[in-house]
């Protein structure tokens, strides 16, 4: 038996051309009981590969090829090629849980503590220290044994030996490769003499970057494209063709000379207990005070919260004190519940942990969005200041955020003002702690097109030839056409694979390298909040010139890591409300509390109904200026409406909305019990929300069984949705609902779930849209000057908004040296 130690997946970027799916799947065929990898540099892959192998029934082996830096340190003068010299190639793998966490910790180092210019490195002397639980192989011809042969440092070369057998006591192996290059065959009987010399034990190995023979040129291209080189370059190396995924029999063959090398890597597999584990969404603890009850926490901020809230609310709204009772019931009613639910999934952290760095944020004032997703659906997150938007004003639901019949993550996304986000993220790792906040990496994949540009490069081909190839491929922003997919759809493309040898070439490496990972870059907006350093649950990441550094794997798996995720979003809009706010205090002495407008503002109504919105959010575009003019709108809920249905898709049922506001179309529901869930959007079905209050009106489902509804008619599982069905058709009987009818109903409303919009994000937004549409009603000059200096460098923009000055009358000044300031500012002129 052969246990294959040293694969590099397509993790090691730009090298490895294998898919963790690809090697496991390989490695069950051939009846391997375990497996091991060694990425370059990192470890990226190690929740995936042993989640992997888990499900898969093979023992996963968790190594890592790490870079050591074997010089003086202290040696001054040197230049990176020279430092970069005395680097060599070191396989490290983890034997039990110790090892993997002085392993991740090993990787982290590297990246963190990187010297400028050079590549992620370790020293020698952090290796000794952290070296209990690992097994080190020696390299081979790569590593510090072969540089140091070829160099003729036979002095150093045995010190070090000695040394690596006293800081890997019984683990550390000489390693044997056999590729069929000529350092391989010059210093192979060296090796063996070394390993008796000192007594160590050899290890045989393939050093894998490839799962088959086939696949060898593809790989080549791939280290071209990470490298920038072109493939018929003559300065650059290549690995072996024989550095493919092997079989038993191949490799018994290959070094049944050796058995004891071969019986060396069983011997190393039995010796290695550990691997990555998935584990529950875990949160740091909100505070460090003893005995500190989270869940009571939330009660008390959220009970405070609330009345300060509905105090607020009832002066803007003018409400009577006999109403104001009644409200007050119905608002705390919705608390308790909530509260319940979110106590009872153990999330009262979470939600106390947001509302922290929020209030921080507004205590600062660092502009907050009102609420983003379907968080803006949960009173507690209004009572908490985490959103800003009054969730049963509106209409909106707490199960659509979180449902107490499928325990999931809440998610808030946060928007902040662009310019000052980095400041609240600061905030967040000073509180807990620079060792438990990071970003999360992400992967560039080489995707259709980009991977035809990419190996066009490397082949030489003229630009224009790759291009049209190129533009053959259709582009979808929701779902990226694989390159397989696009030669099925397009008969030129297939006519230019068939004509051109050079085409079929390029598409053939194409097809290879397609969707492995190309380049690791950071995500945009989210954050982990660790309830333990982060070293301790996976290995850090950092870009060259970050300050922050990110957790070692993709969303997905930090996730199933137990890492929760918080995105720190930035808003330009924001930092405009902002401005224009500041500007009207400064040039009219005004103050304007833009999260407490009245929201039936007539004039504000009055310039939306014309169509004048350049400038405001998220209704801007010439076709939503268009549909506003038809509309007339004249309440908030008719901007909710428009940012929902101006999509591909419920587009359809725009004219049907205007149509029946104006009373020019009947009114017509699907059944008079749905007439209050669906009078708001005048029967036309917009939004999941209404969605999941069909089912519960219509078929007495709970609103989290409703919600479960929802996702079902969006995933369209034929089995799923067969079950629903029945239990929606069921259930409206019960109410006296014929049974064809309802199931007319339901197919009614399978349909518009497929595009149904998130009311609580449509909601949030569109305040975001009515605050900045009230500024430019009331405030023009303040809110163009303002609109203006945020697209300082941006010519068409300002153009655009000069323009709108000018339709309004608004005289724009040329430059003074007497009066004019840094960036465009209002000026008080008479007449």
């Amino acid at each position: 038996m052969f246990i294959p130690l040293r694969n590099h997946t397509t993790f090691s970027l730009c090298k490895g051309a294998i898919k963790i799916s690809e090697i496991v799947d390989r490695a069950k065929t051939y009846k391997l009981p375990a497996l091991g990898i060694t990425d370059c540099q990192n470890l990226f892959a190690a929740l995936e590969f042993s989640s992997a192998c888990k499900k898969s029934g093979i023992q996963p082996i968790l190594g890592c090829e790490i870079l050591v830096r074997f010089d003086d340190p202290n040696r001054k003068s040197l230049s990176n090629l020279d430092i970069e010299k005395s680097f060599a190639k070191l396989p490290l793998i983890a034997q039990s849980d110790e090892g993997y966490k002085n392993l991740m910790y090993l990787v982290s180092h590297s990246y963190l503590n990187r010297e400028n210019g050079l590549t992620p490195h370790i020293s020698y002397n952090l290796l000794k220290e952290k070296s209990a639980g690992l097994i080190a192989l020696s390299g081979g011809v790569e590593g510090f044994m072969g540089k140091l042969l070829l160099d003729s440092q036979d002095q150093k070369l045995n010190e070090l030996i000695t040394e690596f057998s006293q800081i890997f006591p019984q683990n550390f192996y000489i390693e044997i490769t056999r590729h069929g290059t000529k350092n391989e065959e010059k210093l192979e009987e060296k090796f063996i003499e070394l390993a008796f010399k000192h007594n160590l034990p050899l290890v045989a190995t393939n050093d894998v970057y490839f799962i088959s023979r086939e696949m060898h040129e593809a790989q080549d291209i791939l280290t071209c494209i990470g490298e920038g080189k072109v493939f018929h370059a003559a300065d650059r190396e290549k690995l072996s063709s024989e550095q493919y995924f092997k079989t038993q029999e191949e490799l018994e063959a290959l070094f049944s000379d050796i058995p004891e090398a071969i019986e060396n890597t069983v011997n190393i597999a039995k010796k290695c207990h550990t691997m990555a584990f998935e584990r529950p969404p875990t949160l740091p603890k909100f505070s460090a005070e003893e005995n500190f009850n989270e869940a009571n926490e939330l009660k008390i901020q959220s009970i405070a919260g609330l009345k300060i809230r509905l105090a607020r609310k009832f002066e803007l709204e003018e409400t009577s004190i006999e109403k104001q009772k009644e409200i007050e019931k119905e608002y705390l009613a919705r608390l308790d519940f909530e509260l319940s639910v979110i106590i009872k999934m153990n999330f009262s952290g979470y939600f106390l942990i947001v509302s922290d760095f929020i209030k921080w944020a507004k205590n600062n004032l660092i502009p907050v969005g009102p609420g983003r997703g379907s968080g803006a659906g949960s009173i507690i997150a209004w009572s908490l200041q985490i959103t800003d938007l009054d969730p049963i004003r509106f209409g909106l639901l707490f199960e659509r955020f979180l449902n107490p019949d499928r325990v999931s993550m809440p998610d808030f996304d946060i928007d902040f003002c662009q310019s000052r986000r980095d400041e609240v993220i600061d905030y967040v790792q000073k509180k807990y702690g620079k060792d438990y906040v990071a970003q999360i990496i992400t992967f560039g994949k080489l995707q259709a097109r980009a991977v035809l540009k990419d190996v066009g490069r490397v082949l030489q081909m003229p630009y224009n030839q790759v291009d049209r190839i190129c533009k053959l491929i259709p582009f979808n922003a929701i779902e990226a056409v694989t390159l397989e997919k696009a030669i099925e759809m397009d008969k030129d493309l297939q006519q230019a694979i068939k004509e051109d040898p050079q085409v079929t070439k390029l598409v053939d490496i194409g097809l290879k390298l397609e969707g492995l990972n190309r380049h690791a870059s950071t995500h945009a907006a989210g954050v982990v909040i660790g309830d333990k350093p982060l070293t301790e649950i996976c290995a850090l990441y950092n870009d060259q010139g970050s300050e922050m550094p990110a957790v070692g794997y993709s969303m997905k798996y930090a996730e199933a890591a137990g890492l929760v995720k918080f995105d720190f979003l930035g808003l330009k809009t924001l930092t405009t409300i902002f401005e224009t706010v500041k500007l009207i205090a400064k040039t009219r002495s005004i103050k304007i509390d833009i999260s407490n407008l009245k929201l039936d503002d007539k004039e504000t109504f009055r310039m939306l109904a014309t169509g004048d919105s350049i400038g405001v959010f998220q209704i801007e575009s010439s076709g939503m200026r268009s549909v506003l003019r038809q509309m007339k709108a004249d309440k908030i809920e008719d901007i909710i409406a428009l940012i929902s249905l101006y999509r591909p898709g419920p587009m359809d049922n725009i004219p049907t909305y205007i149509r029946r506001k104006h009373g020019q179309e009947k009114i017509n529901y699907p059944h008079p019990l749905l007439e209050a869930t669906l009078k708001e959007t005048y029967g036309v079905i917009v939004y999941q929300e209404q969605v999941m209050e069909i089912a519960k009106v219509l078929a007495g489902y709970s609103l989290g069984a409703a919600d479960l509804l929802r996702r079902a008619m969006g995933k369209k599982i034929k089995e799923e949705m067969d079950q629903q069905r029945t239990i929606f058709t069921n259930g409206a009987m019960k109410n006296g609902v014929p049974e064809r009818q309802a199931g007319e109903i339901f197919d009614l409303v399978d349909k518009f779930a497929g595009y149904g919009f998130n009311k609580s994000h449509a909601a949030a937004y569109a305040l975001i849209s009515y605050q900045t549409a009230f500024l430019k009603a009331h405030f023009l000059p303040e809110f163009l000057t303002a609109s203006i200096n945020l697209e300082i460098d941006n010519t068409d923009k300002i153009n655009i908004f000069l323009q709108v000055a000018k339709s309004h009358k608004i005289p724009v000044l040329p430059p003074s040296l007497n009066e004019s300031e840094a960036y465009f500012s209002v000026e008080r002129v008479k007449n």
